[in-house]
């Protein structure tokens, strides 16, 4: 499968995530957020910068109990439960993040 923005086609697997990960940016998250039907605004945007944060450090993306935990440690114990993430990310936290941030599909994730 294949997305396209701008004129340039970026790869995803069967499950709409990028196959290359260097290609991320800001204009193809956007795309991605849409599709999952997802209107961004600057809290989201703050958890798929932590996301890209904490990948590039661990070069894993998190499951949903570790990215629960991280954000709270980052941004604070409010940003920092699982309410707060699903109120952002209705499909999945971990999941719908981690595909809007450019990210494989974590480890455990369904």
């Amino acid at each position: 499968m294949a997305i396209e923005v701008n004129g340039k086609t970026y790869e995803t697997d069967e499950e709409g995530y990028l196959v290359n990960l260097a290609e991320w940016d800001e204009d193809i998250a956007k795309i991605l957020a849409e599709q999952e039907k997802i209107e961004m605004t600057p809290n989201h945007w703050e958890v798929i910068n932590f996301l890209r944060e904490y990948y590039n450090e661990f070069q894993i993306a998190p499951a949903v109990r570790v990215l629960t935990k991280s954000i709270g440690k980052k941004l604070g114990p409010e940003k920092g439960n699982s309410q707060y993430l699903y109120e952002l990310f209705p499909y999945g936290p971990a999941k719908q993040a981690c595909k809007i941030a450019g990210l494989p599909k974590p480890t455990g994730c369904i």
